[in-house]
């Protein structure tokens, strides 16, 4: 831009929401020439790309789309051997003109702007946008609305699916032990509430007895093996620790002979057991001495 040069520009261009920057820039120069008794200007496109530094073919885009837009009126077709003629407007100043247009079909073309190969994007967003809109916005209202729609329906993220959950295999061995360890429990503690008048007492160290119980005896007969051990076993050290599930862990299998025979063996029964072992041993001890003596005489 010549150095020096200033330009008088109504406020209403930068409060213009619709204006691009090269839209803005070219009109800031147009306002340059400006004659301030007919407000008309007639520059080449080449002193209008002097001024603002754009190339000339996106010149003749922007000057099209303002027409549109409402701030040039466009006077004669211009051509290469002479400059087109512009007068500048406020938007607000052709709106009545716009509203007698026969063919408003014909305004809402020129007020696109054409895309070709030859105009540049631009490289900044519009001009800042007012807290009040324009009035002339319905050149372009529908097309626009169109087109923000259409992008912002292919912008927004698809919903996230939600995550399948994997179902974690159950293992039926352990659901068996499991139960088996629950019907174990209920068979024990229904025999100490008959024997003792109280539920016995439940944690993690006897949770744990009564898994090795059943994984040592069998799910099938841990609970009658339980149960016998309360009702029928009365030794003294087990009266004396009121029959505490350790103490049917410990002798598991024995107690489980015991059940299984039907009668359970106390110190006293073993005692006569080992007494008549005893005697049935001194016995069979006697009668093999007798047999040698007589094996003896009958040698004589």
């Amino acid at each position: 831009m010549t150095e020096g040069q200033f330009s008088l520009v109504p406020i209403e261009v930068i409060l213009d929401k619709r204006l691009t920057l090269e839209q803005t820039r070219v009109l800031i120069a147009l306002f340059s020439f400006r004659n301030k008794v007919t407000d008309t200007v007639w520059p080449s496109r080449a002193k209008i790309s002097e001024r603002t530094g754009m190339h000339p073919s996106n010149i003749s885009a922007a000057t099209t789309a303002l027409v549109g837009l409402g701030w040039l009126k466009k006077v004669g077709s211009g051509g290469h051997s002479k400059a087109s003629r512009y007068t500048l407007c406020s938007p607000e100043e052709t709106v009545a003109e716009q509203a007698t247009v026969a063919h408003p079909a014909t305004v809402a073309e020129e007020a696109t702007v054409a895309q070709s190969a030859t105009v540049a994007d631009p490289a900044t967003p519009p001009v800042a946008q007012s807290a009040t809109p324009p009035v002339a916005d319905a050149a372009r209202g529908k097309e626009q609305t169109i087109e923000q729609t259409n992008e912002l329906t292919i912008l927004q993220p698809a919903a996230p699916t939600a995550p399948k959950v994997k179902a974690e295999p159950v293992d039926e061995k352990e659901t068996a032990l499991q139960a088996a360890c629950r019907q174990t429990w209920a068979a024990y503690s229904e025999a100490y509430q008959r024997r003792y008048k109280t539920k016995p007492v439940r944690n993690q160290a006897v949770n744990a007895k009564v898994k090795q119980f059943v994984q040592r005896i069998g799910h099938d007969e841990s609970p009658a093996v339980a149960a016998f051990f309360v009702d029928a076993v009365n030794e003294a050290f087990v009266v004396r620790l009121v029959h505490d599930f350790g103490q049917l862990l410990t002798r598991a299998e024995g107690y489980r002979t015991q059940w299984f025979n039907g009668a359970a063996i106390t110190s006293t029964r073993a005692k006569q057991v080992d007494q008549s072992q005893a005697n049935y041993d001194t016995a069979g001890e006697a009668m093999t001495i007798l047999r040698q003596r007589r094996a003896e005489a009958n040698a004589c």
